[in-house]
């Protein structure tokens, strides 16, 4: 599957504008973890374009992201793919035993925390998003409350990455985007 593959299979099932927009931040943010460790910059881009492709139509724990990885498996993507995606979700059990699944992990939550941050700007542009404001805001118990710090944290641990370069990087990742993302 290629990445114009990918975007249609995403839009096929994701209509919510919201929604695309976190599958393209967690894209770029992959693309640039995949250029940092020298790894397949276009495969992990795909990774992350799909990850949540099944979310808006099988939004229940039960079905996300299983659904979305029996439907990879019959477009015939590689396994690699499909267990990095069933990996990004704590509850499905699947350990993330490689690189690019540990990183779509760390870098999903992250993404969605970052542009609520950049939301509450008053410019509300992800070029005025620091590390600090988003360390800030995640002490903020009450602020974006649906994103799990947790994962956050466990997510760069077990990348090995310290998170204050986690999260520049994700930041950096996503201004590199900021028209499509319209932030």
């Amino acid at each position: 599957m290629n990445r114009e593959e990918a975007f249609q299979l995403l839009t096929e099932y994701t209509k919510k504008e919201n929604l695309i927009k976190h599958a393209l931040a967690v894209e770029a943010a992959m693309r640039a973890y995949a250029r940092e460790f020298g790894e397949d910059e276009e495969t992990w881009g795909i990774v992350g374009l799909l990850h949540d492709f099944d979310y808006e139509r099988y939004p229940s724990l039960e079905d996300h992201p299983f659904r979305g990885a029996e439907i990879l498996r019959q477009k015939g993507v590689p396994e690699e793919w499909v267990e990095a995606i069933l990996g990004h979700a704590n509850h499905t059990g699947v350990p993330r035993r490689t690189r690019m699944a540990k990183t779509l992990y760390a870098v999903d939550e992250l993404c969605g925390f970052i542009t609520a941050v950049a939301y509450v700007r008053p410019s509300k542009k992800i070029a005025d998003v620091t590390v600090k404001s988003v360390k800030k805001k995640l002490k903020d118990k009450a602020f974006a409350r649906q994103v799990s710090r947790e994962d956050i944290f466990r997510g760069a641990e077990e990348l090995g990455v310290p998170l204050d370069e986690h999260i520049d990087r994700v930041i950096r990742a996503m201004q590199s985007i900021a028209d499509q993302l319209g932030l």
